[in-house]
């Protein structure tokens, strides 16, 4: 097992952070959160010769899950998570679409839906599954201890929080995802977001102004 990586694919107009996490030596991986764009997305594994076994989703939102279903088609893999209290956003995102004016997008039925508690996992690179409220009723977080690394999808940002204006969200709930299954994993531990830079919990504890 080699060095776990991440490249970042921004896709959509919300310029989302499709992100492909992989082994750097026998370079198999996963795709988080293909949201659209999904030649791009094509493009970026073959240039980089990364073979992509499975498709991850954080939450049922267009920019995340959008483009699930043509990659699942085109690479022929699964696509695990979120938590099913995020189906009924899964369901919708061709009328999300319309909402937001962004064509091709479908709606996505996942192969397995995932629960706290669970593991996930390519290679020997395993991720524990938060299931954290607040954004979406069903987002989960991918964990992985050994790294000290999460993909938080848009739990939190550098700076910031996940809005919670949309169906399902909760800014109470939002801030006790964070605060209670986030923060408590450690100062150390390295984060990628849904949108802009990632950073690291210790940092959002103590200067983030939703969280102080």
């Amino acid at each position: 097992m080699g060095q776990l990586n991440a490249g970042i694919v921004p896709v959509t107009p919300f310029q989302q952070n499709c992100t492909i996490l992989f082994d750097m030596d026998d370079k198999h991986g996963v795709v988080v959160d293909p949201g659209g764009d999904i030649d791009k997305v094509l493009v970026v594994l073959k240039d980089n010769a990364i073979t992509a076994e499975a498709i991850w989703i954080t939450h049922g939102h267009i920019d995340h899950a959008g483009g699930a279903m043509d990659l699942k088609e085109a690479l022929g893999i699964d696509i695990i998570g979120p938590h099913a209290a995020d189906k009924s956003l899964l369901d919708n995102l061709e009328n999300q679409g319309r909402r937001y004016g962004i064509e091709g997008a479908r709606n996505c039925v996942p192969d397995r839906f995932l629960i706290e508690g669970e593991t996930v996992s390519f290679g020997g690179h395993l991720f524990e599954v938060l299931h954290c409220p607040g954004h979406a009723p069903g987002h989960v977080v991918y964990y992985n201890r050994a790294a000290k690394f999460a993909h938080v999808g848009d739990v939190l940002f550098r700076g910031s929080v996940g809005r919670t204006d949309l169906p399902g969200g909760d800014h109470a709930t939002l801030i006790a995802s964070i605060k209670d299954k986030l923060l408590p994993l450690g100062d150390d531990i390295g984060f990628i977001c849904g949108h802009g830079p990632g950073g690291r919990f210790g940092e959002e504890r103590r200067t983030n102004p939703f969280l102080t």
